[in-house]
């Protein structure tokens, strides 16, 4: 395989630029014709193809707000980036898994999402979105009312319950 480290630097610093900037068409220019996406939330829900990943990146930059990236490492034709971001009010760090093809573009990333409370509010607002934008509007609306119990009951759970367990929380 070809050296790709210096071309696979600048196509990621074009992607950190273009996803702080929530810039889709920028973010698109760096993928490969058969890039694949692969979710944090479920094995059931993968990408193919960048045509696919443009609506994906347009309703995650809608979703996600305020990337800043603050880790970076990688050589060669593999690369992990870290940003953290907001999903509504639940703040999100995300970590990316880059895989670069032959000419340094990319063609697979995997996802990684924490805390909890932001996936879910990511689950409830990305969803929707992206039937919405396939013109599924009742898949839209089961999607949202079936996500919104998961997501009160994860953040109610992280605010009130999870601080208990902690060593040396006091007991009740």
């Amino acid at each position: 395989m070809p050296d790709t480290s210096l071309s696979a630097a600048a196509t990621v610093a074009r992607w950190r630029a273009a996803a702080e900037s929530a810039d889709a068409d920028a973010a698109v220019a760096c993928l490969s014709p058969d890039v694949v996406l692969s979710s944090p939330l479920t094995d059931q829900f993968r990408l193919e193809g960048a045509d696919q990943l443009r609506d994906f990146l347009e309703a995650a930059f809608t979703a996600v707000e305020d990337i800043r990236f603050h880790t970076e490492t990688g050589q060669s034709d593999t690369y992990a980036l870290v940003y953290r971001a907001r999903v509504g009010t639940q703040p999100f760090e995300e970590a990316q898994l880059l895989r670069f093809d032959d000419e340094a573009r990319i063609e697979e990333i995997t996802l990684f999402g924490r805390p909890m409370p932001a996936l879910t509010a990511l689950m409830l607002t990305l969803g929707p979105e992206l039937a919405r934008r396939q013109g599924r509007r009742g898949l839209a609306a089961l999607l949202r009312a079936s996500t919104a119990p998961i997501h009160a009951m994860v953040t109610l759970g992280d605010r009130s319950m999870v601080p208990q367990t902690r060593p040396g929380a006091g007991r009740n």
